[in-house]
């Protein structure tokens, strides 16, 4: 080969991505997103794309854990990741979340319930984002609306409060922030994760 010439496989690998359970062996540049990756390379068009720089939440996915399960994974924008990052990850998208029969995830028959939506364009985001949280909180992660972590009592050492975290209204908003909703549905959206909330924690 000539000096300063490249050739396509210099742009691109062949990688399995793990997605919903299901192995895919594929040949990507290596600047695909795996946003991309699923919507034009898998057909998995649940997951959307809104602002494609991380400020929506409508592309978000869930990383790691074990299949069938939510328990362990958390949350990423998929338009900010690069494909060949998440080749090692078990990845879950809105069509995963769903059960092998059909049947409705929790999140997602509480947002049809709720009326939690109304374009519907943001939904497959906020409800990925919503089960990512309800593991969060079940592990006890803060955030910036959580009360103090650490014991008041004196006589008892610091130490990081163990359990999880209660998802009153300010903690589910503060945790779903990441997530827009053009439409203006956050008032049931939140309905309906403190509904499953409740039979969760």
């Amino acid at each position: 080969m000539m000096a300063g010439v490249t050739t396509a496989d210099d742009f691109s690998s062949e990688l399995t991505l793990v997605v919903n359970g299901a192995a895919h062996r594929l040949r990507l540049d290596h600047r695909t997103t795996l946003l991309d990756a699923l919507r034009e390379h898998l057909g998995l068009t649940g997951t959307k794309k809104g602002c494609d720089h991380g400020q929506c939440g409508a592309c978000t996915v869930l990383l790691g854990g074990p299949a069938g399960g939510v328990a362990g994974r958390r949350r990423v924008n998929s338009c900010l990741l690069l494909a060949v990052m998440a080749r090692e990850a078990e990845i879950t998208t809105i069509e995963g979340l769903a059960a092998p029969d059909g049947g409705l995830h929790p999140l997602q028959a509480a947002f049809v319930e709720h009326d939690a939506l109304q374009c519907g364009y943001c939904t497959p985001g906020q409800i990925c984002s919503a089960a990512a949280m309800l593991g969060e909180a079940a592990a006890g992660w803060p955030s910036a609306a959580s009360a103090s972590l650490i014991p008041e009592t004196p006589e008892i050492p610091a130490t990081p409060r163990a359990g999880p975290v209660t998802l009153d209204g300010a903690e589910i908003r503060e945790r779903m922030s990441g997530n827009l909703c053009r439409c203006g549905a956050y008032v049931n959206i939140v309905a309906a994760i403190t509904d499953v909330a409740r039979e969760a924690l």
